[in-house]
C-alpha cells in the first residue's frame, strides 16, 4: 500500500514537471497517492471527528483535507505516506518487542509419541489427554508439562526458566512443555492439557501484561485528549489570525495545516506502550513474569523490600550441618536414620538424607515399637534395643549419660539458629545432631546488589524463632529482622513499612505470604515455574526460583521508567521547538511530518535499548 502509494506521489510529480502543479494530470495521481495511502487513517480519522474524539489521527485527516483545499496536493500526499511509514516502524517496533514471546508459543511440539496399551502413536497436542504416558527422546522438546514415571535425564528449562543450567529430572520430577530433553530417554505422565501448561499460561499472562496500561500511559492517554483540542484551536489562530494584519491568508493557513500536523502526538502516544511491551517481553525471557506495566513502573520506584525467610533467602529444605559422634559415624548415623524414616517431622528428611550421603545401610534394619512423643522426639528397637532421637531437654529429662558434656555445644548451636538433636539409648548419648535450613548461596549477593541499587532497606520477616532468624538474617546481611511472626503480623510489618518508605516490595513463596504479598505495593513471588499459586497471585513471578533474577528485575524496571521519563520529555520538547517555527512563519508541512515521524523513531529505538538489559550472570 505504502509502495503503491509512493509510485502515484512520484506519477504526480513528475506529471507536475511537464504540465505545471496545478494540472489535472499532475493533481490525479497525487489524489490516487492520498486515497490509498491514506484510506485507514481517514476511515478512522472521520469517525473520531464526528464522535470529537480527537486524537493524532483526526488531527492527521484535518491537516491533509486543509493542504488538499488550498492546493497544496504534493504536500498532502507525502503526509500521507510520510505518516504511513511513521505507523509502519511503530507496528514494525512493536512486533518486534513481542517476538520473544510469540517466539516461545512455536517451542512446544505440536506433536508427541504417546504410548496407549500396548501401541505408541504419534499424536497432536489437542488430543493428548492427562493420564497418557509420553515417550521423549534425547534431543527431542517435551511437549506436554508432566511428571516423570521412567528414565533420567538432564533438561534444560530455559525456555520457562531462564536458567541454562539443565536441570536432572528423574522418577516424580516435574517437566514442562517446551523444555529440551538433553540426555536420556524419559516416560513422562500428562499432568495437564495442552492449554493449561505453564507456558501457555506465562503467554497468556505476558500478552495480558503487555495490553495492560501502566500509569505514565494512562498520563499520555489524559494528556493527548486534552492536548488535541488545544493544538486545533492553536492551528486555527495560526490560520486566521496573523492574516487579519497583513492579508496573507494562503500563507498562514498553510502555517496552521503546519502546526497541525507537528501537533500530532505520535511520539508521545507510542513512548511508553513500547517500553512497557519491550521490558516485559526481556523480562519473560529471561524467566522473570511481570504481568503488567503498573508493575513494572512501580517496582523501579521501590524504596524498600521485604523478604520471607523460608524458601526465599534460604533454600526451604534442612540439611544436617553439625555432627558429634560417639563411635563409628557411618553406623551411628545408619541407626539413627532407620528410626527417622519412620518419622513424619519435618526434620527427619535431613537425617535420612545424611545417613545416606555418609553411604549408610539402614534400608534392612527393623524398626519394632516406634513411638512419636509430641514435643520431645521418637523412640524405637532395632535389635531389641531401644534408641531415641529427640531435643536435649528430653535426654536430661531422662537423665541419659554424657548429656552434661554437651551442654556448652549446643548453646553455641542453637545461638547459630540451628535445630539440635540428640540420638541415643537407655545408658547414653550416641549422638549430637544439629539441622538448619540452608541459606541460598545467592542471598547474601542478592541483598549486597540490592544495596549498590540504592534500596533504601531490607527486611526479613519470619514466623521463626529469634535465635535462627538473626543468624540468617547476619549470614545474608539484611539490615532489619522481625521474627515470631505470625501471617497477619506480616501483614501489619508491611501496612508499616508502606507507611515509611512509600513504596515496599515483598518477596515471599506465593503461598504461605499471600497476605503480605498483596498488602505490598509490588509482590513478588519465589518459583513461578509450575506453581499456580504464584502465577496466579503475583504480581511478579521468579519462574526458577531464583533470587538473583531480583537484582535483574530492579535494574530493568528503573531502565524502564528512565526510558519512559525521558521519551515523553522528549516527544514534548520537539512538538515545542517544531511550534516555535510557526511565529516566524519556517515550519512547512515537510518539517512538521519529519519532525513528527522523526519523534517516533527516536522514541521507538530509544525504547528498544531494553532489549539490551541483561542478567548479571550471562
Amino acid at each position: 500500500m505504502i509502495l503503491t502509494s509512493a509510485v502515484f506521489l512520484i506519477m504526480g510529480w513528475l506529471a507536475g514537471e511537464m504540465y505545471g502543479e496545478n494540472a489535472l494530470f499532475s493533481i490525479i495521481p497525487y489524489v490516487l497517492a492520498i486515497m490509498i495511502g491514506g484510506y485507514r487513517l481517514f476511515l478512522t480519522g472521520f469517525k473520531n471527528l464526528i464522535r470529537f474524539d480527537f486524537d493524532m489521527r483526526t488531527l492527521m485527516t484535518i491537516a491533509i483535507i486543509g493542504a488538499s483545499l488550498i492546493g497544496e496536493w504534493g504536500e498532502g500526499a507525502m503526509v500521507v505516506i510520510l505518516f504511513a511509514i511513521s505507523e509502519a516502524l511503530e507496528s514494525y517496533s512493536m512486533d518486534k518487542a513481542r517476538q520473544s514471546i510469540r517466539s516461545l508459543m512455536d517451542i512446544a511440539p505440536k506433536e508427541a509419541l504417546i504410548r496407549r496399551g500396548h501401541h505408541e502413536l504419534m499424536i497432536n497436542v489437542d488430543d493428548i489427554q492427562i493420564g497418557d504416558i509420553m515417550i521423549v527422546k534425547p534431543g527431542q522438546r517435551i511437549a506436554m508439562d508432566g511428571r516423570v514415571i521412567k528414565g533420567i535425564s538432564a533438561v534444560n528449562q530455559a525456555a520457562i526458566t531462564g536458567e541454562s543450567i539443565p536441570a536432572t529430572k528423574e522418577k516424580d520430577d516435574e517437566v514442562f512443555a517446551g523444555t529440551l530433553n538433553e540426555e536420556g530417554l524419559l516416560e513422562i505422565e500428562v499432568t495437564k492439557r495442552v492449554d493449561d501448561t505453564t507456558i501457555a499460561k506465562i503467554i497468556h499472562l505476558v500478552e495480558e501484561a503487555q495490553a495492560e496500561r501502566a500509569p505514565s500511559q494512562a498520563f499520555v492517554d489524559r494528556f493527548a485528549k486534552y492536548y488535541t483540542p488545544v493544538i486545533i484551536f492553536v492551528a486555527l489562530l495560526v490560520a486566521v489570525v496573523p492574516p487579519l494584519f497583513d492579508g496573507d491568508w494562503q500563507k498562514w493557513i498553510y502555517q496552521g495545516l503546519a502546526a497541525l500536523v507537528v501537533g500530532c502526538p505520535c511520539a508521545l502516544v507510542i513512548s511508553t506502550p513500547v517500553s512497557i511491551v519491550t521490558a516485559i517481553g526481556n523480562a519473560a525471557r529471561n524467566g522473570v513474569l511481570i504481568k503488567g506495566g503498573i508493575h513494572l513502573e512501580e517496582l523501579g520506584s521501590i524504596k524498600a523490600i521485604a523478604f520471607d525467610k523460608t524458601g526465599t533467602l534460604t533454600k526451604g529444605i534442612p540439611v544436617v550441618t553439625d555432627i558429634e559422634v560417639e563411635g563409628n559415624e557411618t553406623e551411628v548415623l545408619s541407626l539413627a536414620a532407620a528410626l527417622e524414616k519412620a518419622s513424619q517431622h519435618p526434620l527427619a528428611s535431613a537425617i535420612v538424607k545424611k545417613g545416606e550421603d555418609l553411604g549408610g545401610s539402614f534400608s534392612h534394619l527393623q524398626v519394632d515399637h516406634f513411638t512419636s512423643v509430641t514435643g520431645k522426639g521418637i523412640k524405637g528397637s532395632i535389635n531389641n534395643e531401644a534408641y531415641y532421637v529427640g531435643s536435649p531437654s528430653w535426654f536430661i529429662e531422662r537423665a541419659v549419660q554424657g548429656i552434661e558434656s554437651y551442654g556448652e555445644k549446643i548453646k553455641v548451636l542453637q545461638n547459630q539458629g540451628k535445630t539440635v538433636m540428640m540420638f541415643g539409648n537407655n545408658e547414653r548419648v550416641l549422638a549430637l545432631i544439629a539441622v538448619a535450613d540452608e541459606v541460598r548461596e545467592s542471598s547474601f549477593d542478592v541483598i549486597k546488589q540490592l544495596d549498590a541499587q540504592g534500596i533504601k532497606k531490607t527486611i526479613m520477616l519470619t514466623g521463626d524463632n529469634k535465635g535462627t532468624a538473626e543468624a540468617i538474617g547476619k549470614a545474608v546481611g539484611v539490615k532489619e529482622i522481625h521474627a515470631e511472626l505470625l501471617p497477619h503480623e506480616k501483614l501489619d510489618k508491611i501496612k508499616a513499612l508502606r507507611k515509611t518508605y512509600g513504596k515496599v516490595a515483598m518477596v515471599g513463596d506465593g503461598v504461605n505470604d499471600a497476605p503480605a504479598l498483596a498488602a505490598a505495593t509490588v509482590g513478588v513471588a519465589m518459583g513461578g515455574a509450575g506453581t499456580d499459586t504464584a502465577l496466579e497471585t503475583a504480581d511478579i513471578a521468579l519462574m526458577a526460583d531464583d533470587l538473583r533474577k531480583l537484582p535483574f528485575t530492579v535494574k530493568l524496571s528503573r531502565k524502564a521508567l528512565a526510558i519512559i521519563k525521558q521519551n515523553i520529555t522528549f516527544s514534548l520538547g520537539i512538538k515545542l521547538l517544531a511550534l516555535l517555527l510557526v511565529v516566524p512563519g519556517w515550519l512547512t508541512l515537510w518539517i512538521a511530518i519529519f519532525a513528527d515521524m522523526g519523534a517516533t523513531l527516536i522514541v521507538t529505538l530509544n525504547s528498544l535499548r531494553l532489549l539490551g538489559v541483561k542478567d548479571k550472570k550471562e
